[in-house]
């Protein structure tokens, strides 16, 4: 699309997610930008997407560097370093949840930054291109879809001092299966966030199954915390999510489909 305002929004959210689900707030950031060749204006753009995660995630670029490496780069690599901070008897790592408590999720933006290698495969092999409209809303593009930046859910830190969080998860690469870094206990997700259109039009071109969906894409739902019921309510005024399902013994599961 040869569009590059929201890459460096990715950039911060990947970083900053992460932190997040360990209950730690995000604090600074220092990006690496590496270049094949200098483009007029392109760097200007990386900048205006870092800026505005970096807003987003309330805190500062402290530092940065460019450089241009013809012949080791192909394009260009952006990366980024992010510092946050936690008091070492508050980090979440999950060995608070039990059976019973009560899973809330966060809406996604969209596919986020993660399962793009399929997410290519299957536009390229049903013959669309990425200007194409969009199937299901011919306002904008597939390519403008499939842009929306990641979501940085900053709000997190607003369930930390209002609740008891047991457990928190950033779905990503691997989709729910990334709950095994958070508990060795199961997951009954008995009425999840509805899938956006973009995963319904990407599983349907590509014949996708709903398995290989849930363990590749975070379908809808982005980021999930554990916590008491009696708590539940509270995040979920907090974070516009709703309470999507509840810890049990053993497995992962999406009403009838058993993820693991």
């Amino acid at each position: 699309m040869q569009r590059w305002n929201t890459v460096g929004i990715d950039c911060i959210a990947m970083n900053v997610n992460d932190l997040l689900a360990m209950g730690a707030e995000p604090v600074a950031f220092v990006d690496y930008l590496a270049l094949e060749k200098h483009e007029e204006g392109f760097a200007v753009q990386i900048g205006e997407g870092l800026l505005k995660g970096a807003e987003i995630s309330r805190m500062s670029i402290v530092g940065g560097e460019t450089a241009t490496l013809p012949g080791i780069i192909k394009g260009f690599d952006l990366a980024g370093t992010c510092l946050g901070i936690v008091k070492k008897n508050q980090v979440v790592e999950g060995g608070k949840v039990r059976v019973g408590d009560v899973v809330v999720g966060i809406h996604s933006t969209g596919v986020h930054s993660n399962g793009y290698t399929l997410v290519r495969k299957i536009v390229e092999e049903a013959g669309y291109s990425y200007h194409d409209p969009c199937p299901y809303d011919s306002s904008k593009t597939i390519g403008d879809e499939l842009l929306v930046p990641t979501r940085i859910y900053i709000e997190i830190l607003d369930v930390l001092k209002a609740c008891e969080v047991h457990g928190l998860a950033h779905i990503t690469g691997s989709g729910l299966l990334k709950l095994r870094r958070v508990t060795k206990l199961g997951f009954d997700f008995y009425d999840p966030l509805e899938p956006q259109e973009i995963f319904k039009f990407l599983q349907k071109e590509g014949g996708v199954e709903d398995l290989e969906m849930y363990r590749t894409f975070n379908m809808g739902m982005g980021f999930l915390i554990i916590l008491p019921e009696e708590d539940a309510a509270k995040a979920v005024e907090l974070t516009g999510g709703k309470i999507v399902g509840k810890i049990v013994e053993s497995g992962i599961r999406v009403r009838d489909l058993v993820i693991e």
